[in-house]
């Protein structure tokens, strides 16, 4: 995946709202943000452009599951298989822009789940 772009100048605020919005818990394992035991929330820009800070575009995971997921899924590339569930609202959040040109609201996207994600079987 390439990375690009720089952090807006109120990152820290955008970062500290995502992580809050997640209940300052890991999207993808569930684990507290709990530095004492090697648990550090984080911010990952699902498309790779750290200026893209929409709502499906910045997944709170911790640093293991971010460096897990940035290593492994690049939403660029076609994926046919069935997307993990906690992944899925992002997904189709980034599909709607890719194929639609549309920046969808969290509930827009939920309203329409399936035929967001069905829209990369399609291309």
């Amino acid at each position: 995946m390439k990375f690009e772009g720089e952090y807006p100048p109120n990152w820290d605020l955008i970062a500290r709202a995502v992580k809050a919005a997640a209940g300052w818990k890991c999207i993808r394992c569930a684990h507290q943000h709990d530095l004492a035991n090697g648990y550090c929330l984080t911010v990952h820009h699902f498309d790779g452009n750290k200026s893209n800070c929409v709502w499906w575009n910045c997944l709170a995971l911790c640093q293991r599951c971010h460096l897990s997921i940035q290593a492994r899924v690049d939403p660029q590339q076609p994926y046919m298989l069935e997307h993990a569930e906690w992944l899925k609202p992002y997904v189709a959040g980034f599909y709607a822009r890719k194929y639609l040109g549309m920046n969808c609201t969290r509930n827009e996207v939920m309203a329409q789940l399936d035929e967001l994600l069905a829209l990369e079987r399609v291309a």
